[in-house]
């Protein structure tokens, strides 16, 4: 792959332009569909060299890969002042001027480390270069400008470190924060994503974020897809905690955080009151530690519960939801929560204290129900709180746990299931039309499986 880039002013094509000692902020468009991009520079770089063990070079105006001998490189940046959502990530670098270039720019990765030395980092005391893979730059020349796309990192304000090795032995010269303009750049841009044209879109998965790379495949459907991200719960693995969050989540799915209503599950709620959960999202997640509530969309009521405190009849949350759903003039209604009351999982057996809820719901003539739980795609034709076939009053409900965690399997097939699949991943968006909906199960790229329909509100 071709990585070249035309070398590069500061910023083009700005109608408002504020440069800082450490960024350059663009201004384009207005209204809704406006967006920043932000150029930083590096509070640090170094490289290290195998043998001179003992060396710093944090001083240097180059930075460094090799294979021969063995050198790496560190870049850190820090990220201030930015709000919205992150839509692009570039971390650019020029080849030193009179290099005759290399085969290989090197390969990138994540550094769970921020605090290494600039000066004082050496091949003996080296940062571990211990994250995920961002990509790799291939055949290099001197004196031109690189990219490489690092969204997958960078997610907001925070400070973030680059690892940089090289397989070659034929070393690829960078020019380090020494250089001036030709320092190396981190180029991140945000804005509010324009409103889609229309209906308004609601989209997401349950189930999403841990080691595995099914999260990252399921976080590069929602960006192309504008409107509104829900989850169905277990937002990471294995126990809900801050680390994983913000290693697990944030680098994926949190990139969408801005546009995201999430409900909790029972891996959220592995460490006490979910509270890195709570923390984590914030308002976006309703009244801290309560984790059920409700927002419009179009001509749509959305109501986002927790199933994973009490839902018997006559408890807080089940009166909660009775009001406000007496409460809401929308003629449609669509609800979202963790543990499914209908599942032919062969994991996990239908919840049936959530049948309160799905009767509330029911009783209100609410249209559509979507869970998680169960690492499968399940949609289930329009039923009663009983499981029967109800054409007129029923709510069609789906199972959507396949936002990145590993898949569960099928056992016995339960009344009223019309579509089902256990192989891939994928997000299910819903197109909320004035009186009705359209549902599509969308998969990540390399997989074909797809189920769509279109249903009425009552």
């Amino acid at each position: 792959m071709d990585n070249r880039i035309p070398r590069p002013p500061v910023m083009l094509g700005a109608v408002a332009v504020l440069v800082a000692a450490t960024a350059a902020v663009v201004v384009t468009g207005a209204g809704a569909a406006s967006a920043a991009s932000v150029t930083f520079m590096p509070v640090a770089d170094t490289y290290v060299q195998s043998d001179t063990a003992s060396t710093n070079y944090g001083t240097s105006t180059q930075i460094v890969v090799d294979n021969s001998p063995v050198r790496r490189s560190f870049l850190r940046f820090t990220v201030s002042g930015v709000s919205g959502t992150v839509t692009t990530a570039k971390l650019r670098l020029r080849t030193i001027s009179g290099n005759s270039g290399s085969d290989s720019g090197g390969t990138f990765r994540r550094m769970s480390n921020t605090s290494w030395s600039e000066t004082g980092t050496t091949w003996s005391n080296q940062p571990a270069i211990d994250g995920a893979t961002l990509g790799s730059i291939g055949a290099v020349s001197g004196d031109t400008w690189y990219e490489l796309d690092v969204r997958a990192a960078v997610t907001g304000n925070g400070t973030y470190s680059f690892g940089v090795t090289s397989a070659s032995g034929d070393g690829a010269y960078y020019d380090s924060r020494g250089g001036g303009a030709d320092a190396p750049q981190l180029v991140v841009t945000t804005g509010t994503t324009p409103p889609p044209s229309g209906d308004p879109v609601l989209v997401g998965a349950g189930d999403i974020a841990n080691s595995r790379s099914g999260d990252t495949a399921t976080a590069a459907l929602l960006d192309n897809i504008p409107g509104t991200v829900f989850t169905t719960g277990d937002n990471v693995y294995s126990n809900g905690t801050a680390a994983e969050f913000s290693s697990y989540y944030a680098p994926t799915w949190g990139r969408h955080k801005a546009r995201t209503r999430p409900t909790p599950g029972n891996h959220d709620y592995n460490t006490s009151g979910a509270t890195p959960y709570f923390n984590y999202f914030g308002t976006q997640a309703g009244p801290s530690g309560r984790g059920y509530y409700s927002y419009d969309l179009g001509n749509w009521h959305v109501v986002a519960l927790n199933s994973n405190i009490s839902m018997s009849a006559g408890s807080t949350q089940e009166q909660w939801l009775r009001a406000d759903l007496a409460a809401s003039s929308r003629p449609c209604t669509l609800a979202y929560w963790h543990h499914p009351l209908f599942t032919s999982s062969s994991n996990h057996a239908p919840s049936t204290s959530t049948r309160p809820l799905y009767q509330a719901l029911y009783d209100h003539n609410a249209d559509v129900v979507v869970w998680g739980h169960n690492h499968v795609y399940e949609r289930f034709g329009p039923m009663n709180p009983a499981g029967g076939y109800d054409a007129s009053r029923g709510m069609r409900s789906f199972v959507a746990g396949m936002g990145g965690a590993d898949h569960y399997g099928f056992g016995t097939i339960q009344p009223d299931s019309e579509a089902r699949n256990s192989s891939a991943f994928g997000v299910l968006k819903f197109t909320l039309h004035a009186g009705s909906y359209d549902w599509q199960f969308v998969p990540v790229a390399g997989q074909t499986y797809n189920d769509s329909g279109t249903g009425n509100c009552h």
